[in-house]
């Protein structure tokens, strides 16, 4: 049926022509924003994914610029360290060439003294953003140790919490050098440096046995000259006069104490051929409670023209204490630094995986849009002509009426 009120064929190509427009409205904004899905009304939960991941990715970029603020707070300190490491070297260098008779220890102290301004001097100015991690106040802190942190990741979990997660770095009479509130550093406190043990293969009456032998205190009785060598620790140099109870030695090259050996038949550390003043026993007592062997000052405050022989021995043995512990210190640092530049590398792949993630949600192909558009413009094209057709067909209707 032909109606000039309802043209029908108009209608259907009116409606072709709007599903194509609307299609290509669709495929233009694709094209323009290279985004498959822009909005939330294109794909609710793609959307919601991509922005969180975008959050997320935001997060990590700032967890990038705090590695790097605490990466350059780490290597201050850890070249600090460093040079501390080998100021500390000539110290205990000087101290040894000051055991030496004659040596004229005025001399030696100036140089000390240049040194000890160069370790304040190396710790005061290891400083970045204000913070500096080889002096603090330890004797004011909670348990004597204040611990410092660097940004290290920014973590979501499968519930959807997040959390930021630090690398810790403790200081403490370990790792600091000057104490600010008191002498709790490794440079300005007194060390201990009482041997623990040593372990002597002691030969009685002819039979070996090993002995765990705990080392006492050094203090002014202790003598130069008795040196024990060899797999059974046998004296081959005795104290001048003979050692007395009390008396102290060198067994393997450690302090120990002399007793009698009359008070202890039988267990002479000493060659058979050797006897009378050579003979000798070790004092196998556990060493007596709060009994230590303390260094004359700290390396700090050392002045080695005021120390006796024996101070100055001890002394050595604690400069090289203080020597270890800026040594531990300054590998934990080069540990810290080596993990800082792992998590900024595994940081900056972790930002690229989640962004090629979300391109796969939400970005659109362009080679399939770019057809899409082409083909949707011929489909246009021809929608317009269709509509074109249908209305001229009302116009035939006009020809019934002619005369």
């Amino acid at each position: 049926m032909t109606s000039i009120l309802t043209n029908i064929s108009a209608m259907a190509a009116l409606q072709t022509l709007r599903s194509i427009d609307a299609k290509m409205e669709t495929t233009q904004s694709r094209v323009s924003s290279g985004l498959r899905v822009g909005t939330a009304s294109d794909n609710a939960a793609y959307w919601s994914i991509a922005t969180t991941m975008r959050s997320d990715n935001m997060a990590l970029s700032a967890v990038q610029d705090a590695l790097g603020l605490g990466a350059a707070k780490v290597d201050t300190a850890y070249s600090a360290m460093e040079s501390a490491v080998e100021v500390v070297k000539q110290v205990k260098a000087k101290m040894v060439a000051a055991t030496e008779e004659g040596v004229d220890r005025s001399k030696i102290q100036e140089e000390i003294s240049q040194l000890q301004e160069q370790l304040r001097s190396i710790s005061s100015s290891a400083s970045f953003s204000g913070e500096n991690w080889l002096q603090a106040d330890l004797t004011s802190a909670t348990g004597n140790a204040v611990t410092k942190n660097v940004v290290g990741s920014f973590i979501r979990t499968a519930d959807g919490s997040v959390s930021v997660k630090k690398i810790d770095y403790q200081l403490d009479s370990t790792t600091v050098l000057f104490d600010e509130g008191g002498q709790l550093g490794i440079i300005d406190r007194v060390f201990n440096v009482t041997p623990a043990s040593t372990t002597l293969k002691i030969n009685t009456s002819g039979t070996i046995s090993e002995h765990a032998v705990l080392t006492n205190s050094v203090d002014s009785l202790i003598k130069s000259g008795a040196t024990f060598e060899g797999n059974y620790a046998n004296v081959t140099t005795a104290v001048a006069g003979g050692a007395a109870a009390g008396d102290y030695v060198k067994v393997n090259g450690v302090w120990v104490k002399a007793v009698a050996a009359a008070s202890n038949p039988g267990q002479e550390i000493a060659a058979t051929s050797n006897a009378g003043a050579n003979q000798w026993v070790v004092d196998v007592t556990p060493i007596p409670a709060g009994t230590v062997v303390t260094a004359a000052a700290s390396l700090d405050t050392v002045d080695i023209r005021t120390l006796s022989n024996e101070e100055l021995d001890v002394m050595v043995r604690a400069t090289d204490a203080a020597l270890e512990a800026i040594t531990s210190a300054t590998a934990d640092l080069g540990s810290i630094s080596m993990r800082i530049a792992i998590q900024e590398d595994f940081v900056s792949k972790l930002t690229d995986s989640i962004d090629k993630g979300i391109g796969r949600l939400v970005d659109a192909d362009m080679n399939e849009e770019s057809t899409k558009l082409k083909a949707l413009q011929t489909q246009q094209q021809l929608a317009i002509q269709s509509l074109s057709i249908a209305n001229t067909s009302s116009e035939n209707i006009l020809s019934l009426f002619r005369q």
